[in-house]
């Protein structure tokens, strides 16, 4: 291995270090809480060289809600088939994200820095050119784009606004996380939280289903992949 290669190495393995130990310190004490000090002697590292991979608290947050949403979409979209109905894409989607993050607390470190960087999301309605500069721009259109699919297939009421459904199911489940993200860490359990969640989403994708559909197609696994 080369010197530049071993210094983009250590960079990206010191860029990871930081944004790890910032994870933990907003689960124990909330993004609010935490400041550049506290990550600077959680990492071991200098304010400065904190500095040198983050300009702000902010910009590091940023950084990791956009790596979150950038994971679970192309872990999505690798198992979504192009030739699949919109109700295996649906289920698709949903136990990707059971597998993420139905053992990992890594949903409520993304919760605590919404509350944090954007107190009023999602609860008022954006346009679709601001969404596209949000970092839950891609969750939001494949969700657009799956509910779309699904009224073409005659799964859904022909009637749904799916831009609105799209916004209404993130707004629940940021809802029901981000309630969760307040609770004393050891009062809460990831997987109540997904259970939650599910029956949430059955309820909504029932309530825009096609008149006559069974209530048997909309049933969600709680099951991670294998």
């Amino acid at each position: 291995m080369g010197i530049q290669e071993r210094k983009e190495r250590e960079k990206a393995e010191r860029k990871a270090l930081i944004m790890g130990c910032a994870k933990e310190l907003i689960l124990e004490h909330g993004a609010e809480a935490v400041s550049m000090a506290d990550i600077a002697q959680k990492t071991e590292l200098s304010k400065a060289t904190l500095y040198l991979y983050f300009s702000s608290k902010e910009v590091l947050y940023e950084e990791i809600l956009r790596e979150s949403a950038d994971h679970f979409i192309r872990y999505v979209r690798s198992r979504l088939d192009p030739a699949a109905s919109a109700l295996d894409a649906i289920k698709t989607l949903w136990t990707s994200y059971v597998t993420l993050f139905g053992e990992s607390e890594d949903i409520f470190v993304i919760l605590h820095i919404w509350n944090y960087l954007a107190p009023a999301f999602p609860l008022f309605s954006m346009g679709e050119n601001q969404i596209r500069d949000d970092a839950w721009a891609d969750i939001y259109f494949l969700l657009k784009e799956i509910t779309e699919r699904g009224i073409t297939e005659g799964l859904f009421d022909s009637s749904v606004n799916t831009g609105t459904i799209s916004h209404v199911i993130i707004t629940i489940f940021s809802y029901i996380v981000g309630n969760s993200a307040n609770i004393p860490r050891d009062s809460k359990t990831v997987l109540s939280v997904i259970n939650e969640m599910k029956n949430i989403f059955e309820i909504i994708l029932r309530g825009i289903a096609k008149e006559g559909l069974p209530r048997s197609f909309f049933v969600l696994s709680d099951k991670a992949e294998s």
